[in-house]
């Protein structure tokens, strides 16, 4: 039986046709992939280091600081665990060189499915190393911004509509059910439109994934069947050719409204097939 020894930390992972999660990097790597079904033990050796500062410890704080640590890195600070209450601008960061280099950066807002939808944060560069840290089977970003305090306002924001919050104990049961993300992303960009405009300065409504969301039609099989609403009446034109004023039609004048009733001068656009269609 393999025997390895060392400090326990963070897994690597390693993006491939399934991701490979690997332990002690310094020693080659334990690939725990190929340990699936299998037992495994782990032994503690009495000794606890800080993962900033090497220094023993008897007890470890915020994954793996000494208390000292703890007291003093802005990675340790509450504002990394809430970005929102994030204090840079008032002068008060910890480590403002740090903050420069892993907060004042470009952010990713974005959705994932792990035990259900999902809304999260990472930096830019970390996509997609945080949806795989997170075990999520789908993640599509949502928006981009310039750091960490503004993500951190968006998901906050986002969060009353679906969970910031992971639960591992479902995943184990299994990958959950496919999600269609980018339908949900645009229900939640509809139904936050006046807060977002607080930030925001250009709207662009996904109106073909509207309309799938909107009339519970999947494009993907309506040439198949379509033609029967033509004939009936129902849908004068194909619904993905020229717009559906009565349902899509009204949730873009909702998102239009509550986005002007907060920024007037916000700039609206569609993208897609229906962004050329003059009627639309």
């Amino acid at each position: 039986m393999s025997e390895w020894h060392g400090d326990l930390r963070k897994m690597r992972t390693e993006l491939a046709d399934t991701v490979r999660y690997t332990l002690f990097d310094e020693q080659n790597g334990l690939c725990l992939n190929e340990y699936l079904g299998q037992s495994i033990r782990l032994s503690y050796g009495g000794v606890i280091r800080c993962v900033a500062c090497d220094r023993l410890t008897k007890k470890s704080f915020n994954q793996g600081h000494c208390y000292p640590c703890f007291r003093k890195l802005a990675a340790c600070d509450s504002c990394i665990v809430s970005p929102e209450k994030c204090h840079f601008a008032a002068g008060t960061c910890r480590e403002p060189e740090w903050a420069a280099r892993n907060c004042q950066v470009p952010h990713i807002v974005y959705l994932a499915n792990t035990s259900s939808i999902k809304v999260g944060i990472t930096r830019e560069t970390q996509v997609p190393t945080r949806w795989m840290d997170q075990g999520a089977t789908q993640a599509k970003p949502i928006a981009k911004v310039q750091t960490r305090h503004q993500s951190g306002l968006l998901e906050v924001l986002c969060a009353r509509e679906i969970s910031d919050r992971t639960a591992w104990q479902t995943m184990l049961k299994g990958d959950g059910e496919r999600q269609d993300l980018e339908s949900t992303r645009q229900a939640l960009m509809t139904s936050c439109a006046a807060e977002l405009a607080e930030e925001a300065e250009f709207f662009s409504f996904g109106t073909n994934d509207m309309t799938q969301t909107a009339l519970g039609i999947s494009r993907d099989d309506a040439g198949s069947f379509l033609h029967h609403y033509a004939d009936a009446d129902i849908y004068p034109v194909d619904p993905f050719v020229s717009i559906d004023r009565d349902g899509v039609g009204f949730l873009v004048d909702m998102g239009v409204k509550r986005g002007r009733s907060t920024r007037p001068d916000i700039k609206l656009g569609l993208c897609g097939e229906h962004g050329g269609d003059a009627d639309s």
